[in-house]
């Protein structure tokens, strides 16, 4: 893995591809464990959470379970606008059912949060969280994350469906910003 170029900022290696794909397959087996005899919705927030939803969801072996997708946003550039907007929305009943959101990135835990108030609102059985990533030093809202992937500091990261504006989806690897 060699540093690149998205935009004005230079980003290197991180977390590789085998990290990531080890890490998917650690929370996969955890979730087929813990919700093995219930029908699972899995719900995907785009456009960041894309491939590790993919992936997650290949690893699971939960015969009732389906994956439907949301979409919001709250980023800009690098930094987060403090306000959440719901792109496209949820379109199945998941009245009585166990929803797995499924995140990118927990970092303050502020769209987690907007997120979780409005399926509440539709009566699901429970609502569990799994992340490929979590910020633990930049949480600032109290919330529950059932399966985490990997824990990483307070980094502007890019790759494996993250971005940096709509750039770096792509790659396979998960990079940082080259600090100067």
């Amino acid at each position: 893995m060699d540093t690149i170029k998205l935009k004005d900022l230079t980003f290197k290696p991180y977390i590789s591809r085998d990290e990531i794909a080890q890490a998917v397959r650690n929370v996969a087996a955890r979730i087929n464990e813990d919700l093995a005899d219930k029908n699972p919705l899995f719900l995907c927030v785009l456009n960041g959470a894309f491939i590790f939803a993919a992936d997650l969801f290949r690893e699971i072996n939960i015969p009732g379970a389906e994956i439907s997708f949301i979409r919001m946003k709250s980023y800009i550039g690098t930094h987060s606008t403090g306000e959440v907007h719901m792109i496209s929305g949820l379109h199945e009943d998941i009245s009585g059912r166990t929803v797995v959101i499924v995140e990118d990135i927990v970092d303050s835990g502020f769209t987690l949060i907007q997120l979780k108030e409005k399926l509440q609102e539709c009566n699901p059985a429970e609502i569990k969280v799994a992340t490929l990533l979590f910020k633990p030093d930049s949480l600032k809202y109290d919330v529950n994350i059932d399966y985490v992937a990997l824990d990483i500091p307070p980094a502007f990261i890019v790759g494996y469906g993250l971005d940096y504006d709509d750039l770096g989806r792509n790659l396979k690897d998960i990079y940082t910003i080259v600090q100067d």
